[in-house]
This record gives C-alpha cells, structure tokens and sequence, in this order.
C-alpha cells in the first residue's frame, strides 16, 4: 500500500487546475495541508480585488490536500465560505486547512486564509471517503 502522504503529493501533482492558478504546496501532514498562491492581475475582479471564486479554489486545493492526507481517495461533500477582508493584487495568500474531526467516511475541515496576518477567509469543508 503506498504511503498515504505520498498519495496525496501524487493527486497534487496531478491537479492541473491549482498548478494552472500559480498554487504551491507549502506543507503537508497528517489531517493538514498549507498552500499558498500570489495574486495576479488576471485574478482580480471589476473592483480591482481577488475574486472570492479564487480565494474558495484556494482554500479547497488545501481542503483536498488535508483531507486525501489519510489514504482513502476523499472528495468534498460540501463547503462554506466567509469572506473577511479583501484579497489584493500581490498579496501571497496562505491558506492552512486543519481536520476538525473524522468519523468513519466523513470529515470536517476548516481551512484559514490569511495574506500575511490578516485573515481574508474562513472555510469549513465536509469530505466524503469513496473507500
């Protein structure tokens, strides 16, 4: 059985939608996943901030990072998502997804992005192991 952390390298390695948004992996362990992404003028809205579809992607990216960090192949159930400050061009923003719990084949996840020490969102995710 390959090792669970290396699984989920494997399905990062594979994501082409984070890699085609400038995503990388900054740490990955157990239950939790850090990932950061730098805000560029293509992913700015009409009030010239960082598209809150974006800030989501990025937090989800570190949710499926957290939660496939086990070994059984895990998908999101659903997700929510509070916006607490803008994201602006040039910013890096960090976000740290955390398992909240795991019971049997589900999960709940909260995930933090922050540019710098401001908190911009704050995500919880619930998982769904396939396995």
């Amino acid at each position: 059985m390959p090792d669970a952390l290396q699984q989920a390298r494997d399905m990062w390695a594979a994501d082409a939608a984070s890699a085609a948004l400038g995503m990388q992996l900054v740490e990955l362990g157990p239950g939790e996943a850090r990932v950061s992404m730098a805000v560029r003028a293509d992913m700015v809205n009409g009030h010239d901030l960082c598209h809150g579809g974006l800030v989501a992607t990025l937090a989800d990216s570190a949710f499926a990072l957290a939660c496939n960090s086990r070994g059984p192949v895990t998908v999101a159930a659903g997700f929510a998502v509070d916006f607490l400050e803008p994201a602006r061009l040039g910013q890096v923003l960090d976000a740290h997804a955390r398992e909240v719990v795991l019971r049997g084949r589900s999960g709940l996840y909260d995930v933090t992005v922050r540019a710098g020490d401001t908190v911009i969102a704050e995500f919880r995710g619930r998982s769904r192991s396939l396995g």
